[in-house]
């Protein structure tokens, strides 16, 4: 008996603690509920039948009303309610979208004599993402040129490149393919995939965040992500160090691995 509801953003969470107000159509509340970390909401008690109208708010959330007939049984089945987030935070829409490399940052920071940091980046790659209408179901797939690895240090540059690192004379390209979604929050998944470089393929997460998606000044529609992961260079057959005084390693052997990237709607870039 009572009411019966579940909330949900539009790509399927829960959205908790959201609360739904009832009222009847002199706009008197008769109803007021909280949902559960699962986004359900569930009252005892009965009502008259009749027309109600069923309000859905959350912070941060647009709020949803609609209207619920309540028959002889008493009780409101207001079914799934989806709230919107605010500030336009919805997951793009299903189908391909393209990398723009000239709104992208593909970079990388380790540790130097163990004091300090080296940030070198890419500046050559592509990449997809095909989204699904089950997110989790979703794609992607990237292609890095090796040779482009720029640190602001042409010496340390070519060593990176030679095959004391990436030997990207015989593993021109490094490449990343997903093969699964975790979702971790409301716009954060960890991505499972494999990483091939330097001719060693390894499975690697990316600790994914979803910024938002909105027009651009060329007619298209863009999304924004972030992502993270750590690397460790044993891992890929890179074992070079050299050890200075006191045991410390010149170049750390973990990699931070930093995305900023900005996806365009369909198979082709703005020119």
């Amino acid at each position: 008996m009572g009411l019966r509801a579940q909330v949900r953003t539009r790509d399927g969470w829960a959205v908790q603690h959201a609360v739904v107000t009832v009222t009847d159509m002199t706009g008197t509340q008769v109803l007021r509920a909280a949902a559960d970390e699962d986004g359900a909401v569930r009252t005892e008690g009965s009502l008259d039948a009749g027309a109600y109208t069923v309000i859905v708010t959350a912070v941060g959330y647009a709020p949803a009303a609609s209207t619920a007939m309540v028959t002889a049984s008493g009780r409101v089945e207001a079914g799934t309610v989806v709230l919107s987030r605010q500030g336009g935070v919805e997951l793009p829409p299903p189908g391909a979208w393209s990398l723009d490399p000239a709104h992208c940052s593909v970079a990388a920071v380790a540790q130097h004599l163990g004091i300090s940091s080296v940030r070198g980046r890419f500046t050559e790659f592509s990449g997809r993402i095909e989204i699904a209408e089950d997110v989790q179901l979703s794609r992607v797939e990237a292609v890095i040129a090796a040779s482009s690895i720029e640190t602001g240090n042409s010496m340390r540059d070519k060593h990176l490149r030679s095959p004391d690192f990436l030997d990207a004379e015989r593993f021109p390209e490094i490449t990343y393919r997903s093969n699964g979604l975790t979702p971790t929050g409301p716009d954060r998944w960890l991505v499972h995939g494999e990483l091939s470089m330097h001719g060693v393929v390894r499975p690697v997460d990316l600790d994914l965040s979803y910024l938002g998606t909105g027009p651009d000044p060329w007619g298209g529609v863009r999304a924004a992500f972030s992502a993270t992961a750590e690397l460790h260079r044993e891992d890929f057959a890179m074992n070079y160090n050299q050890v200075v005084q006191a045991g410390i390693a010149a170049i750390g052997t973990t990699l931070r691995v930093e995305l900023d990237i900005q996806a365009v709607q369909g198979e082709t870039l703005p020119s």
